[in-house]
């Protein structure tokens, strides 16, 4: 054996050598990096959820400011109008009406009365139900039910996290809201239009559920109090398990891939939860609960939850996104070079040249600019209040405008694009 021969077999030996003992030394770095883009998927739906709880259930003014739009549904308008009839009939002596009205308003309570198809029982029900919507159907009606959600939201602090108190109910894991208020104003309506009787009912509560889960909520709330105060912590940790598993994978580009799209599907998870849970939801009600307005109460207590998961969505979507487009692979090199083909070609019909020494400035300086639109909108999603999907979405295309003005200004000196050039034909031999 000659000594090339000699020489080339040591080397082979050697990479051999090498090739046996790199899958071995990254083999349990890889499998650690898998387990915690695992661990931040499941821990996203939970920090999402932590996140809802304490902006939300924790801040007053949210609450009711989510819960205000719900005094102009139909669904909400109609099952209030229907409870209060319910009430004030309850408390009407029908074979008394006529002889405890006042003469002077009999006239007008007949006609009032008469108008109304059926005997006088559903004649009856009908006007007074005539004066709920009147008045639930108004602008003072939103008055009072911001008024009532805001006394509520002590309850249902109450409910999900078991502190708090308030005058609203919490009876095993239902949620009501007292209607009081409501029926004097309908009282007064049914005064003000002939029908005197009503101002001698006496003092009447019912209400309206706005949530329930008999056991599971008593059950829950210990979690959901824990989530509560976690809700700074986990979404901290579920940034930190992502960061540690791209720094310990071999692949790191293809770690953040994953990782990102994992955390995308997490959030899914939590979506596709919550509208599952609707559906089981609104079919444990019991029968006296109207479920359009059950269903419009849940849309609306959860919109930011499911704001959040969107948001998260599209966050992983686009890093992966992002992730992809920076590597070597075949189709995200042709789209590369499709960009920066398209925007050369901007240039070349608009005639600009180097700009005088923006160009060859913004060619040093180039990677730093492009993470410096990165840094920023990362800063841009911190600081926004309650992003929406919409919100992360135009924070990308606000970016990749960025990264295109950049590419746009992007013109070496002749010496530096001839250097450029080196490289690229010693590739290409």
């Amino acid at each position: 054996m000659t000594t090339d021969d000699a020489e080339l077999a040591a080397l082979r030996a050697r990479v051999s050598e090498l090739e046996g003992a790199r899958p071995a030394r990254h083999r349990g770095r890889s499998a650690l990096a898998v387990v915690l883009i695992v661990l931040a998927a499941v821990l996203t739906p939970l920090s999402a959820v932590a996140v809802w709880s304490d902006s939300f259930i924790g801040d007053t003014d949210r609450y009711v400011d989510t819960m205000a739009p719900l005094a102009s549904d139909p669904d909400v308008q109609n099952a209030v109008a229907n409870r209060v009839t319910t009430a004030v009939m309850q408390q009407l002596d029908v074979e008394d009406l006529l002889t405890g009205v006042a003469p002077d308003d009999r006239p007008r309570l007949e006609k009032a009365l008469g108008a109304a198809s059926g005997p006088i029982t559903s004649g009856l029900t009908s006007f007074v139900h005539g004066a709920a919507e009147k008045f639930v159907t108004s602008p003072a009606f939103a008055t009072v039910w911001t008024n009532l959600n805001r006394a509520a939201h002590a309850a249902v602090d109450k409910a999900l996290t078991g502190s708090g108190g308030g005058a609203v109910k919490v009876d095993d894991g239902m949620v009501t809201l007292d209607l009081g208020p409501v029926v004097d104003r309908v009282k007064q309506e049914l005064v003000d239009q002939g029908l005197t009787v009503a101002g001698k009912i006496p003092e009447v509560h019912t209400s309206i559920t706005l949530m329930q889960s008999t056991g599971t909520l008593a059950k829950a709330r210990t979690g959901f109090r824990l989530l509560q105060l976690l809700s700074w912590v986990l979404p901290l940790l579920v940034v930190a398990l992502v960061v540690g598993a791209v720094f310990l994978a071999a692949r790191r580009r293809r770690a953040l891939i994953a990782a990102a799209l994992a955390v995308a599907a997490g959030a899914l998870v939590l979506g596709l939860a919550l509208w599952l849970g609707r559906a089981f939801y609104l079919d444990a009600l019991p029968a006296q609960v109207s479920r359009p307005a059950a269903g419009a109460v849940y849309d609306t207590l959860v919109r930011f939850l499911r704001t959040g998961v969107r948001v998260v969505a599209v966050l992983g979507a686009v890093v992966a996104l992002a992730a992809w487009l920076s590597g070597p692979g075949r189709w995200a090199g042709a789209v590369r070079g499709a960009w920066t083909g398209a925007i050369g070609s901007v240039r070349e019909a608009a005639g600009v040249g180097t700009l005088g020494p923006v160009g060859p400035w913004v060619h040093r300086m180039r990677t730093w600019l492009n993470w410096t639109v990165a840094a920023v909108a990362a800063a841009v999603l911190l600081v926004w209040n309650y992003p929406t999907g919409a919100v992360v979405a135009w924070i990308a295309v606000g970016a990749v405008c960025a990264l295109a003005v950049i590419e746009f200004l992007d013109a070496p000196t002749l010496a530096e694009a001839s250097g450029d050039d080196a490289p690229r034909a010693a590739r290409a031999r």
